[in-house]
């Protein structure tokens, strides 16, 4: 059972406006001189331009809304579908449609299952092959279900979102479909033996939460099930017990959690003799989480007894009875021992069931202040471990042997290219191999298989090199912050690359939720932007997770400025070394990075002539209102709170920090109308705001494609193709 997370990661005009303040010799200005509106907000008293007179806004299909949105997306179409942007979408369509793509899958029960788009499957089809036919060069591929054939059938827009199958046959899943691309889906039961949705089988109507699998004949349900039974934060309050044949309204409840959580989700893990047992998670707040197992029989049998890790931790795999749990804070035993924040270590599950308590916890790695775990997970024979140093991965095998001492984990370094980022990807606690993925910016993703008996690597499959990287090179760089930290990024450019401060170059920064940007290969940027002669910098600020928890709680809540800081010493440290200068410099961030695109627009307008703002969080006086946002009260603080917390992050808002007295670049902002996560109000009401100013700026909402953006390929392309031509025409 991993720990849910709600926010997802993700990727511009004029001329930057000058400093109000007294510039420095390279022609901007220093961090600390030059910061607009950090402590004193605007007030917006203007009959017609009020926030009030925004909220019409917040209705997502408003009929008022929309035609703001589709004139607001027209005439931004015909200033930004320029041959620029036609050439790069055809150039992004070739890469997205190419049948060279790695088909990534998930291994269980024998067979290799992927879902797969292209330019005649556009909403994709989910199939499946055997490994040994997955590793020749042309696979044999099954077709369980067609998307686009029950889109057709049904006269829906249906966007495959996965299926959670039963061991150890894994033929009966709950599929899951979203209409649009919301978070929000309906599930309903499937059998691959038939390839068709089971006659009187499990159905959910659309709603956020999720199922998982007791036995064949019992479900694990969260979802909507009427009144009060959501949090504030729109997710399951309520975890109940689904037996087959019986209606929903009749299902046990096992756990009711309160309207102000995150969310009470469920799912199963196994006892010594195989059986699935029953876990509840309980999300007070975004990192607080209270685990409970739930005995079915026996004297506490429907009781609730909790795991007593701490608040601060996640539950992830078990690996020969041991349960595996990250720490995101110091777990201080009764005994003295005391495991510290970002580590890996383990317990007994039988013990704590027998018992109801955790006797002797294991280390299995800790990192150091230079490492952070990117991510595990546990096979038959080991448990496959990322680990991040100083932003750049490798991979390990930890196993759990039992001695005399009771028992001590081990760990062998696999042999796997490094420099980039390595990821644990296919993995089954019932499965002798598990699959793991390497790249960096200038090397493709090369697929491998591990044989974790042997502890063997062998290349499946690979990327094509979609631009040259031979004429390029990538750099890790520091940057100095505020209060002297040094700051990594890494920049990839031309070889040679003249250091004359023209370079147009394109910094993107993320910086939140404990969400690591590591080094990835994007033959969207490569092709679009660094085949054009575009810098690509990439910024490990705080608030993401790439030095572990502590990295990210710097920047928590009143302590965020530090987080724009960071962003702002990269951006001021390639205008020192004349890598670029803020006419030629462009940022791109979305969701939490969309809100720091937003902060950095307000803040330093001086430092950078294009901003594209993706899916973000705007107006932070109201996020905690629309949809998922009373969630990250954790990452961003309460603005009802009447202290300093609440003061702090209603004087951060972007919506509310537009000047009429400044020059600002023009921006690009993005979103979409089903993104059921970030409200699409934030992009709008901001976007108003910079009309009843005066100000230019680019805007386009798709009407699908939820959080991510775009629906099918034809969709990401054209939207991708919007940000990198943008980028092109404002900073060359």
């Amino acid at each position: 059972m991993r720990k849910i997370l709600f926010l997802g990661v993700g990727v511009l005009a004029l001329t930057a406006c000058q400093p109000t303040h007294e510039a420095d010799k390279l022609g901007h200005s220093k961090t600390t001189a030059h910061q607009l509106n950090k402590d004193h907000p605007m007030s917006y008293m203007t009959a017609g331009k009020t926030d009030a007179d925004h909220i019409y806004l917040e209705k997502v299909l408003g009929e008022q809304a929309l035609a703001k949105v589709k004139a607001w997306n027209m005439a931004s179409a015909a200033k930004m579908e320029t041959d620029t942007y036609k050439s790069m979408k055809a150039e992004l369509l070739e890469v997205y449609n190419s049948p060279e793509k790695i088909p990534y899958i998930s291994y269980r029960g024998g067979m290799a299952y992927n879902f797969w788009q292209d330019d005649e499957n556009i909403k994709g089809i989910w199939r499946r092959t055997t490994l040994e036919s997955y590793r020749s060069t042309e696979p044999a591929w099954e077709t369980i279900l067609n998307i686009d054939a029950l889109s057709k059938a049904e006269g829906k827009n249906w966007v495959y979102k996965g299926a959670d199958c039963l061991a150890p046959d894994y033929t009966r899943c709950i599929i899951s479909l979203s209409d649009g691309g919301k978070d929000a889906t309906e599930r309903r039961e499937f059998d691959i033996s038939t390839k068709t949705f089971v006659k009187d089988g499990f159905v959910l109507a659309e709603s956020k939460g999720g199922t998982s699998w007791v036995d064949k004949d019992t479900l694990l349900v969260g979802v909507d099930f009427g009144a009060d039974t959501m949090t504030e934060s729109g997710y399951p309050m309520v975890a109940k017990l689904w037996t087959r044949g019986t209606p929903l309204s009749e299902a046990r409840t096992l756990m009711r959690g309160e309207k102000t959580d995150v969310g009470a989700f469920s799912g199963t893990f196994e006892n010594a003799v195989g059986e699935n047992e029953i876990l509840i998670v309980r999300a007070v707040t975004f990192y607080t989480t209270e685990y409970y197992w739930i005995p079915k029989a026996g004297a506490n049998a429907w009781k609730p007894v909790q795991i007593p890790v701490p608040l601060k931790s996640s539950l992830g795999d078990q690996f020969k009875g041991q349960q595996l749990v990250t720490l995101q804070e110091d777990w201080k035993r009764e005994d003295g021992t005391t495991f510290k924040s970002g580590a890996l270590v383990s317990f007994s599950i039988q013990d704590f069931m027998d018992t109801g308590k955790i006797d002797t916890v294991y280390e299995i790695i800790t990192p150091n202040e230079r490492q952070s775990i990117n991510g595990f997970g546990a096979t038959k024979n080991v448990v496959l471990l990322s680990l991040s140093e100083n932003v750049s991965g490798s991979a390990y095998a930890f196993d759990f042997q039992d001695n005399d001492e009771g028992g001590a984990w081990t760990k062998t370094k696999l042999k796997l290219p490094e420099n980039g980022n390595i990821s644990i990807g296919s993995t089954n606690a019932k499965e002798a191999i598990a699959f793991v993925n390497t790249e960096s910016f200038l090397t493709p993703d090369t697929f491998w298989m591990v044989d974790t008996k042997t502890l063997k690597t062998k290349k499946l499959k690979s990327l094509p090199s979609w631009f040259d990287a031979k004429t390029m090179q990538v750099e890790q760089r520091f940057a100095t912050s505020t209060d002297g930290t040094k700051i990594p990024y890494y920049i990839v450019s031309n070889k040679g690359m003249k250091l004359n401060g023209k370079n147009p170059t394109l910094l993107y920064g993320y910086g939140g939720f404990q969400i690591s940007i590591n080094p990835s290969y994007s033959a969207t940027i490569g092709r679009a932007w660094l085949a054009r002669g575009g810098v690509y910098v990439s910024a490990n600020i705080r608030g993401g997770g790439e030095f572990g928890p502590d990295w990210h709680q710097a920047g928590l809540k009143t302590k965020r400025q530090i987080i724009y800081d960071d962003f702002i010493a990269v951006a001021e440290d390639l205008i020192e070394k004349k890598v670029t200068s803020p006419e030629h410099l462009g940022i791109h961030g979305r969701s939490n990075g969309g809100l720091l695109m937003g902060v950095m627009f307000t803040q330093r307008p001086d430092l950078f002539g294009a901003v594209a703002i993706g899916v973000p969080l705007l107006d932070m006086r109201r996020y905690d209102k629309l949809l998922a946002g009373a969630s990250w009260v954790g990452e961003y603080g309460d603005p009802d709170d009447e202290g300093a917390e609440g003061a702090y992050i209603r004087t951060l808002s972007p919506y509310h920090n537009i000047r009429d007295d400044v020059k600002y670049p023009e921006p690009y902002i993005y979103t979409s109308t089903k993104d059921d996560r970030v409200h699409p109000g934030h992009a709008r009401k901001f976007a108003q705001r910079l009309e009843d100013m005066g100000y230019p700026f680019l805007y386009y909402e798709n009407i699908d494609g939820g959080h991510a953006g775009a629906a099918n390929l034809e969709e990401t392309a054209h939207s991708q193709a919007l940000i990198y031509s943008y980028f092109y025409e404002k900073l060359k």
